[in-house]
């Protein structure tokens, strides 16, 4: 049964704003829960300066049926808001995008992209995005894509805004697939080094171990099965180790755990699986089976990723102003079509430019 929820319908001036920008030439720096606003470059005005604009009044649940799988939430509406709903129905956003303390949106959600530890085996933030609303940088409130699951006619622009970080235009709705809970879980931590880590996982997940969680972390292998009752169960008893709690799994996702209070630079290294140990200093955490690595360290960023691309992988830095291009510079080609993407849909550059990289 479709379901009624309070909402803020706050487009129309959402709208008026972009278009007053357009006929003064003046850049935005959009904002939503101000979670991310450490990742990236700061937005680049004219003056050096460019006017916020806020999109936290436009929220509210649209619309949402259980039996159909797919919840539509205005963009300011808070992550822990829409998840809470979610959880009242025995589902969930499969992606586990960080929540920051519940303040994070569904708006910045997608436009960030950040995808939490279950990732691998469930897929991405874009991957759930089936539909969205976005003020282009016309003036104009357009709706790509749309509330089912087959709908893939024309170009795939709402997947496009996933990780655009607010440089295309302002998401102002979005409709996402969920999913149910799963019918059975289970927490394991196990005491080995992430030389042995590494290759046990590989076999494992080659021969169908419900894994939907693993994470190397301060001596210990974090593991969390997921699925039918009889074949988490038997994992455990094959796997071993000591059953926990699952509270490590909200910390990872939260960066709330030890290793992020770390003093030292953060880096999210993204490498191939079978990809060796990087040789750097510093205090390693080793996320998605060993695809996503963050790296607590003091080495040049530089030499971080000169190590990463050697493997085969990218660096991206999560301490602000560290290095002037915190996402991995792009090649010549990959620019071009960034840019050329920028203009067509951000014609007169006012949404947070400079963001992703300078002179976008």
């Amino acid at each position: 049964m479709r379901r009624e929820f309070n909402s803020t319908d706050g487009s129309e001036a959402l709208v008026e704003a972009v278009r007053a920008a357009i006929d003064k030439r003046t850049p935005l720096a959009i904002r939503g829960g101000g979670t991310k606003a450490f990742l990236g470059r700061p937005v680049d005005g004219h003056d050096g300066r460019a006017v916020p604009i806020d999109t936290t009044a436009h929220a509210g649940i649209v619309s949402y049926d259980p039996t159909e799988l797919v919840i539509t939430a205005r963009a300011g509406t808070r992550l822990a808001d829409l998840e809470a709903a979610l959880d009242e129905a025995g589902q969930m956003l499969a992606c586990e995008p960080p929540t920051f303390d519940g303040r994070a949106t569904v708006g910045g959600m997608v436009a960030a992209g950040l995808s939490g530890p279950r990732r691998p085996w469930a897929g991405a933030v874009r991957d759930y995005v089936l539909g969205c609303r976005v003020v282009t940088g016309h003036g104009k409130h357009l709706r790509f894509g749309g509330q089912v699951m087959k709908n893939v006619a024309g170009y795939d622009v709402s997947r496009l805004l996933a990780g655009s970080f607010g440089c295309l235009g302002i998401i102002t709705e979005v409709s996402l697939k969920v999913v149910p809970k799963p019918r059975a879980t289970a927490d394991l931590a196990l005491d080995m080094p992430p030389e042995a880590a590494l290759p046990k996982l590989a076999g494992w997940l080659r021969e169908g171990v419900p894994i939907a969680g693993a994470c190397f972390d301060d001596g210990m292998l974090r593991l969390r099965l997921e699925g039918g009752a009889g074949s988490v169960r038997d994992a455990r008893a094959r796997l071993g180790g000591v059953v926990s709690d699952g509270a490590f799994w909200a910390a990872l996702r939260a960066f709330a755990l030890p290793f992020f209070a770390r003093p030292e630079p953060l880096w999210r290294l993204s490498v191939p699986a079978s990809a060796p140990l990087v040789e750097l200093p510093g205090k390693p955490l080793l996320d998605w089976g060993g695809m996503q690595r963050w790296l607590k360290t003091d080495a040049p960023p530089r030499v971080v990723r000169d190590a990463v691309r050697a493997l085969g992988g990218h660096a991206t830095c999560f301490t602000p102003e560290l290095v002037d291009e915190p996402f991995e510079p792009l090649s010549p080609a990959l620019l071009r079509i960034h840019r050329q993407l920028k203009a067509q849909l951000d014609p007169h550059g006012i949404f947070n430019p400079g963001r992703l990289y300078a002179g976008l």
